[in-house]
């Protein structure tokens, strides 16, 4: 899940612009001033929303400047540190749950839980969990997908394979893909955000989400047997060649033709990656 985030007062006014534009009426005081949006949303499709939300809520408060700066979702990665440490906006476009730690402990984000006790929130209460670090909330969700193991049902029927329920079976499904000439697995890791999603899949399975959310916290050192375990499961798959060649030199829509196209079986990939219509053999399973 993905948030908006607050660095300044100021920033109550586009938070109420995403929560939504009676909520933002509701509050009799005008708003004024200059109101500095930076965003990620650098794919055509979101941007065109920002950028209509930015133009909507700056048409209904005449008094108010709304400047919204669309930046390069993989450049703002490294440089978000940076633009909130010199002459920060007011509102940025982040992760929620721990990738908000760094920031949260900074003092770079600012705590909204006034704003979270507003009873507009309460259609919100699912996510807070994942707004909520020391016991304060710092974002606001305005957009979130799961993900899952998309794969080629086609494949599975003509190799008599079912959804694996246990890891050998995930083994023995992989290995009769490999022995039809395919991949079990395209992936695309020129940005390491994919492969970060294959380690959240494993070593929530290995070790349960409990330990894996302790050790996204920095509550359980990296150098723990259990970690270790991960990723001895994980290198099961890559030394039977589980996975796309090359695959560090392909993004993740680079890699979408090798299973559309049917030289790799599965990806694990964010609902928002996969368009439906791409393939009607393409089915999808939580794992």
């Amino acid at each position: 899940m993905r948030s908006t985030v607050k660095a300044s007062l100021a920033a109550l006014a586009a938070t109420t612009m995403l929560a939504g534009t009676a909520f933002a009426g509701s509050h009799s005081a005008p708003l004024t001033g200059e109101l500095r949006i930076i965003s990620d949303m650098s794919n055509p499709a979101p941007r065109a929303v920002m950028e209509k939300l930015a133009a909507d809520f700056d048409a209904m408060h005449p008094d108010l400047t709304v400047n919204l700066e669309i930046v390069d979702r993989e450049a703002w990665k490294t440089q978000i540190r940076n633009a909130l440490s010199a002459n920060p906006p007011d509102v940025v476009n982040w992760y929620a749950a721990t990738r908000m730690t760094p920031y949260v402990d900074a003092g770079l984000f600012m705590d909204i839980s006034d704003l979270w006790a507003e009873p507009e929130f309460e259609a919100l209460a699912s996510t807070k969990g994942a707004m909520t670090l020391n016991g304060a909330q710092w974002g606001v969700p305005y957009t979130y997908y799961q993900w899952g193991v998309y794969y080629r049902a086609d494949i599975f029927a003509e190799l008599g394979l079912e959804e694996p329920k246990t890891w050998d079976e995930e083994l023995a499904n992989c290995q009769a893909i490999l022995d039809s000439g395919r991949k079990c697995y395209t992936i695309g890791t020129k940005f390491l955000w994919t492969a970060g999603g294959w380690f959240d899949y494993i070593n929530s399975r290995t070790n349960g989400y409990d330990f894996h959310i302790q050790l996204a916290n920095g509550e359980v050192p990296w150098t723990d047997p259990r970690v270790r375990a991960t990723f001895e499961n994980w290198r099961q798959l890559i030394d039977m060649g589980a996975f796309i060649d090359d695959h560090q030199t392909y993004s993740w829509q680079e890699a979408l033709p090798f299973i559309l196209e049917g030289q790799a079986t599965a990806y694990l990939i964010p609902r928002a990656a996969i368009i439906d219509p791409l393939s009607p053999n393409l089915w999808f399973r939580l794992t």
